[in-house]
C-alpha cells in the first residue's frame, strides 16, 4: 500500500512539473501577420536607406509594477516582438535584420509566465524571419561592427518623432511635450531624442537621418491584413457604442455607458482602450473632446459618443450621437438629419485618385441644394447649417495603429488601402449644441467602403435600439455604500 501511495505521488509531481514547465515555455506571439509580411515591410526600410547605411529603431521600454506592457506601434509594425526594452537593427550593406533583447529574467517567468529573450534564438527567429538574434550588450559593438562607421559619410537612420504605445496618438504626445517645454521647472524630453543624443555622443562618426517621415509613408497605406484587424476593431467598436445605446436612459452616467462598452471591447479581446473615451451629456459634448464622464445624462439632452478598443495592436474611431430619452425631439432631428445627409454626401466622392479638397468642395455643393426650399425651427440652425458646409474638418485623420495615426491624408490623392475618418459636424453656440458622428472609410480598388456603416446612424434605427434593455438593466449599479 505505502508502495502504491509513493508510485502516485511521484507521478503526481512529474505532471505538475510537466505543466510547470510547459506553462514556462508557452510563448505568446501575434497570429495576425506572417513573416512575409514583416520581412515585406524590412524590405521596403532596405531600399529606402541604401548600402551605406543603417536603421535603428527602438522598442518601448519595459514597465514598472503592475502595468501591463504595451510595445510601441513602430516596433510591433516591423517585427510583432512585445517584449520590452528591444531593438531592431537593419544592416543596409548586407541587408541583414537583428533583433536584441534582455537576457532571460527567471524570476519574472516565475510569475510571469514565458517572455521572449535573448536565450530564445531560434525560436525568434521561426517566429519574426529576422536574421540575428543578440542580447543587448552586444549593440554597441556592432553598430562599429556593420563596417560602415570607417566607411565615408556613414549614415545611421532612427525615429525622431515620438513613439505612440497604447492609446497615444503622435499628436497629442507632441502637444503634451510642448506644454511640458512651456515649464521652466519640468526637464522632460521625449525618449527618441535622448536616444539620439546618446548615439551622438558615443559614436559620432554616424551622420544621423530621421526614419520617421518614411515609416509614416508606410503605414498610411494598410494591407489587406491590417484592413482585416482595423475592421475587427471597428466592429468591437460599433457594438459598445450599440450596447450604451441600450443602457442609456435619464439618471444613468456618463461613465455606466463607458462601462457597457468597455464590457463588449474585453468580451471581444481587445486589450484596452484606443483613446479614452469620450462620453459627453448635453452641453458636455459641445467640448468635442470631453472625457471626464462625471455627469448623470438628463431628459432631453443628446449623448456623444466617441470610443474604440486597442485590438491587437489596431484601432478604429467611431462615433454616434442620440437623445438620452430615446426619442429625437423636432429640433434635434432637423440638425441631426443635415449630417446624415452630410456623411453620405461626403461618402459618395471617395475613390482612388481624388483627394480631400474634391470630397469636400463636391460634398459641400450637394449639402447646399440640401438646404435649398428647406425651413428650420430658429434661424440659428440655417446659420449653423451654413457654416458647417464651409468648414473643412469633415475628412478628418487616417487611422490605423493610432487614432490619429501617423500620414497625411489632406492634399494628396487617395490610395487603395488608405484609412480615415469621415466626421460630419456642427455647432450651435448659442444652445452649446454640438451634432456630430464619425465613421471609418477604407479607399478600395474602385470606390470606399464605410467600416462602420453597421452602426445605426438612422433616427429610427437608433430609437429602436435605444428601446431594447441594455446592461446597466440587467446588472444595474448598486447604492454605496453597501448594506450588510
Amino acid at each position: 500500500m505505502y508502495l502504491k501511495k509513493l508510485l502516485l505521488l511521484s507521478a503526481i509531481l512529474i505532471l505538475s512539473n510537466k505543466n510547470i514547465l510547459f506553462s514556462q515555455e508557452k510563448n505568446y506571439y501575434q497570429t495576425d501577420f506572417t513573416i512575409s509580411e514583416f520581412e515585406a515591410r524590412r524590405s521596403k526600410i532596405f531600399n529606402e536607406i541604401g548600402l551605406n547605411s543603417i536603421a535603428l529603431i527602438q522598442g518601448a521600454p519595459s514597465v514598472a509594477g503592475f502595468k501591463v506592457f504595451r510595445q510601441t506601434n513602430t516596433f510591433y509594425y516591423l517585427c510583432g516582438i512585445e517584449e520590452g526594452h528591444a531593438y531592431l537593427l537593419l544592416n543596409g550593406k548586407n541587408k541583414s535584420t537583428t533583433i536584441y533583447l534582455p537576457t532571460r529574467d527567471k524570476n519574472r517567468e516565475n510569475s510571469q509566465g514565458k517572455i521572449l529573450s535573448s536565450d530564445d534564438k531560434v525560436l525568434i527567429k521561426k517566429l519574426t524571419g529576422v536574421n540575428s538574434i543578440k542580447s543587448l550588450d552586444f549593440l554597441g559593438n556592432d553598430l562599429i561592427g556593420t563596417g560602415l562607421i570607417n566607411g565615408s559619410n556613414p549614415t545611421l537612420y532612427t525615429p525622431f518623432s515620438p513613439a505612440e504605445t497604447g492609446n497615444d496618438s503622435r499628436d497629442e504626445i507632441l502637444f503634451g511635450h510642448a506644454r511640458a517645454a512651456a515649464d521652466p521647472w519640468s526637464s522632460e524630453t521625449t525618449r527618441e531624442s535622448k536616444f539620439i543624443k546618446l548615439i551622438n555622443e558615443r559614436f559620432p562618426e554616424f551622420k544621423i537621418k530621421n526614419l520617421s517621415p518614411f515609416l509614416d509613408s508606410m503605414r498610411l497605406i494598410k494591407s489587406p491584413k491590417e484592413i482585416e484587424v482595423i475592421r475587427k476593431a471597428t466592429e468591437i467598436a460599433g457594438l459598445g457604442i450599440i450596447e450604451a445605446m441600450r443602457s442609456t436612459k435619464a439618471g444613468v452616467y456618463e461613465y455606466q455607458l463607458d462601462a457597457a462598452a468597455k464590457y463588449i471591447f474585453y468580451q471581444h479581446g481587445s486589450q484596452g482602450d484606443g483613446y479614452p473615451a469620450i462620453i459627453g451629456g448635453g452641453s458636455n459634448a459641445y467640448m468635442g473632446h470631453y472625457f471626464r464622464k462625471k455627469d448623470i445624462l438628463n431628459d432631453g439632452d443628446l449623448v456623444l459618443m466617441d470610443y474604440a478598443p486597442d485590438y491587437h495592436n489596431y484601432t478604429s474611431d467611431v462615433t454616434r450621437i442620440w437623445p438620452v430619452n430615446g426619442i429625437f425631439s423636432k429640433e434635434q432631428t432637423e440638425l441631426y438629419e443635415f449630417i446624415v445627409a452630410y456623411k453620405e454626401a461626403l461618402f459618395k466622392y471617395i475613390k482612388p485618385g481624388t483627394n480631400s479638397d474634391e470630397v469636400l468642395s463636391k460634398a459641400a455643393n450637394q449639402m447646399k441644394e440640401y438646404l435649398i426650399g428647406k425651413t428650420f425651427s430658429k434661424p440659428i440652425y440655417l446659420k449653423a447649417m451654413q457654416e458647417a458646409i464651409l468648414f473643412k474638418g469633415h475628412f478628418q485623420h487616417p487611422v490605423g495603429m493610432a487614432v490619429h495615426d501617423v500620414g497625411r491624408v489632406h492634399g494628396v490623392d487617395l490610395e487603395e488601402g488608405m484609412v480615415f475618418t469621415i466626421d460630419p459636424m456642427l455647432w450651435v453656440p448659442d444652445e452649446k449644441l454640438y451634432i456630430r458622428i464619425e465613421d471609418v472609410a477604407v479607399v478600395t480598388k474602385n470606390g470606399v467602403e464605410n467600416l462602420s456603416d453597421f452602426v445605426p446612424s438612422k433616427i429610427k434605427e437608433i430609437e429602436k435600439i435605444i428601446k431594447e434593455k441594455g446592461l446597466s438593466d440587467f446588472r444595474p449599479s448598486k447604492s454605496l455604500p453597501l448594506e450588510y
